[in-house]
């Protein structure tokens, strides 16, 4: 159904991870874990707010203890972390938010653009995008389409939507196809950068990220990528009906009842998968130019993500929750002559184990951190650490009363829970094993709830453990929250 030949390739001559979670489902908390191997209990950094913070440095990265081994390091593409630790990059990394002195990735984004791509005035049946600056032709799930629609506007030359389109809140609901060339796509966009740099930095020893944005919104699909999936053709979730009556994330589902349509979330998978195939192709670019250099059999390559995306399960899109689809990211390392070719790990892992990882593959003793060397586990020589993972959503209680804040994951279950004992968040333990899609609390009816005491108590037993290790200031919290 997505064919992805690149990634693929990854997988076959490396090791491919088919549990890997994030740390925290949103982007600047996740990043920053990758970075720094910390969970937010040591790196205070709870939401994407932390990203204007040019002062507070939850470091040293993994990159800055190899830029103080005399590694060369650049960083390419979406930077959205605390800005401090770019500050032994070789290369002046930009940033998502407005900082004072520090350049705009849009604002960069955009002259490459207008380098290549002329801008034009949106035509019939047209929007304009304020991410591409560029007219797109939105799917009928678009949210402005659907403001105009209602509205009834009728505007064939797309003049007359300036004001719908001040009041988008969100670039979510932003999904059609872009009109710009594929070759200078939001994908393309860091991935050239990153080709000059190796041509630059192939003496090594190098540490280069390209930090590539889609699959994410704007929801903008390229061609030739948006011809290759039809709307009609995409599968739905098979757990597409909204979350209920004991999901933790029934009143966030009650918030996405534009979502709630398979014919809206056939045209938001289309999209998404149009990027995915244009993100691959881009990873294609760059395999090939370590085989054109001669780096391949002397580097290790990682491809993962920050965050998954909802796409429709349980009536939520974004991320943001603990259900896998936000949860699951992909991860794929190779490094010839060390990671044997087609090498699988099962076991749950997770975004702050990087850290540690690279580190240890590249010869570095890493300072002690929340996150553990994969290393024995690919090896297949050891444990990395317990068999569980914790991913957070460690925000104030006060202010979130009806979130939960943490899961914990091993191979067959799922404890997802608040951190205080007068949140009003549901609590949650799923079967992962029998019931992959996640579809039964067993902490909702109260006969599972007996049923399943022991079960929950155990799963909150490790929580605690890991809270401590991590001297989180919400162990106390979870200690005194009841689950059943």
């Amino acid at each position: 159904m997505l064919p992805t030949p690149n990634l693929d390739r990854l997988a076959r001559e490396g090791v491919r991870f088919t549990d890997s979670n994030c740390s925290y489902p949103v982007c600047v908390p996740s990043r920053t874990q990758i970075l720094t191997g910390w969970s937010s209990a040591n790196d205070h950094v709870y939401g994407n707010e932390a990203a204007n913070d040019v002062v507070g440095d939850p470091g040293p990265s993994f990159d800055n203890l190899l830029h103080d081994r005399g590694y060369k390091s650049r960083y390419y593409g979406k930077w959205h972390a605390p800005y401090k630790m770019t500050r032994t990059y070789d290369n002046k990394v930009a940033s998502i938010p407005n900082l004072p002195g520090i350049p705009n990735e849009h604002k960069l984004f955009l002259a490459y653009l207008d380098q290549h791509v002329p801008p034009r005035a949106p035509g019939k049946g047209e929007l304009m995008d304020e991410y591409y600056n560029r007219p797109y032709r939105p799917y009928p799930v678009d949210t402005l389409y659907q403001q105009a629609q209602q509205a009834k506007v009728v505007d064939e030359a797309g003049e007359k939507h300036g004001k719908k389109q001040r009041e988008r809140r969100s670039q979510q609901g932003v999904i059609g196809v872009v009109d710009v060339p594929a070759q200078f796509s939001a994908e393309a966009f860091p991935v050239d950068s990153t080709l000059q740099a190796l041509d630059e930095m192939k003496k090594g020893p190098f540490s280069l990220t390209c930090s590539i944005d889609p699959p994410h919104p704007p929801f903008l699909a390229v061609e030739p990528y948006a011809d290759m999936f039809p709307a009609a053709d995409m599968p739905l979730p098979k757990n597409l009906a909204p979350a209920g009556r004991w999901s933790p994330y029934r009143e966030r589902a009650e918030t996405m009842a534009h979502y709630h349509n398979a014919d809206y979330v056939r045209q938001f998978t289309a999209a998404y998968y149009a990027q995915i195939k244009g993100v691959d192709h881009e990873i294609g670019r760059i395999l090939d130019k370590l085989d054109e250099l001669k780096l391949t059999q002397d580097t290790l390559v990682i491809f993962t993500s920050d965050h998954g995306e909802m796409l429709g399960a349980h009536g939520l899109v974004s991320k943001m929750v603990f259900y896998q689809e936000a949860l699951r990211v992909p991860l794929l390392m190779r490094m010839p002559g060390v990671i044997t070719p087609g090498s699988v790990v099962n076991q749950p892992v997770c975004g702050r184990d990087l850290f540690a990882t690279i580190l240890d593959y590249l010869g570095t003793k890493a300072p002690e951190r929340d996150g553990y060397s994969l290393r024995p586990l690919i090896e297949g020589s050891g444990p990395a650490g317990p068999d569980y993972r914790v991913s957070e959503w460690a925000t104030d209680p006060a202010k979130h009363p009806s979130v939960p804040n943490y899961t914990l994951r091993t191979a067959d279950w799922k404890l997802i829970m608040a951190n205080s004992p007068d949140s009003r968040a549901t609590d949650a333990l799923f079967d992962m094993k029998n019931d992959p899609y996640e579809m039964r609390n067993l902490l909702g009816e109260p006969s599972d709830r007996t049923k399943y005491a022991g079960r929950a108590d155990e799963m909150k037993q490790r929580l605690i453990a890991w809270l401590e290790r991590v001297h989180s200031p919400a162990t106390a919290g979870v200690k005194a929250r009841k689950l059943v």
